[in-house]
């Protein structure tokens, strides 16, 4: 204790701990934490109400997470059941073109149809022409052949060493497959239309169909 000759200093400042005590208090009656779930007061009992709520929250994240991947997964199917059906109908519709204009007429006669829809100026006989070419690449796999539903199928089966232009038939048939799931919406332009047939004609040369 100190006596009458000691100088004796007022100490002022914060009470850090009743602060943090009046918070804890806040937060406690703010969230409904009450001595069910803790236990207990103080701020022992807040950071233990707080783990039992993190818990709450990391379970509800797996669940959620969970259905999100299954959701993934599904989504992914049915696109991949989507895929295979377009591409039957691709093939259906390429068959039935085939057997109502192509059936007597000569492969040069085809190829010189080919060559007068890509001449015009009217970008729907461009995108004819394409669309011919590619059952013309259709009909060559067939008699080569490689065996699959559509063409990509066929050409996914092609050897580089022995199908040198395979990337040109590749890179043609997807302009054709563009063409034909845009429709109008994708924009042809005689260029691109030209080197696209310019494709074609190099598939066909390797293998003497024109």
């Amino acid at each position: 204790m100190p006596d009458e000759n000691d100088i004796v200093y007022d100490t002022y400042g914060i009470d850090l701990i009743g602060l943090l005590q009046k918070l804890v208090d806040s937060i406690r009656s703010f969230f409904g934490f009450g001595d069910s779930i803790d236990g207990g007061g103080g701020i022992a009992g807040f950071l233990t109400s707080l783990g039992f709520w993190w818990e709450v929250y990391s379970i509800i994240a797996i669940i959620f997470s969970l259905f999100c991947l299954w959701g993934f997964i599904y989504a992914k199917i049915r696109y991949a059941q989507l895929v295979e059906v377009e591409n039957e109908q691709l093939h259906e519709e390429e068959q039935a073109w085939l057997h109502a204009y192509g059936g007597g007429i000569q492969k040069n006669d085809r190829w010189g149809d080919i060559q007068s829809h890509i001449a015009s100026e009217n970008p729907n006989d461009w995108r004819l022409a394409i669309i011919e070419a590619d059952v013309m690449l259709d009909q060559m796999l067939d008699d080569a052949g490689y065996v699959g539903v559509s063409i990509g199928d066929k050409l996914k089966t092609a050897n580089p060493s022995s199908f040198q232009t395979v990337q040109d038939a590749w890179d043609a048939h997807r302009t054709r497959n563009e063409i034909a799931h845009a429709g109008s919406d994708f924009i042809l332009t005689k260029r691109g239309a030209q080197e696209t047939i310019v494709k074609y004609e190099r598939v066909f040369r390797e293998f003497a169909v024109i």
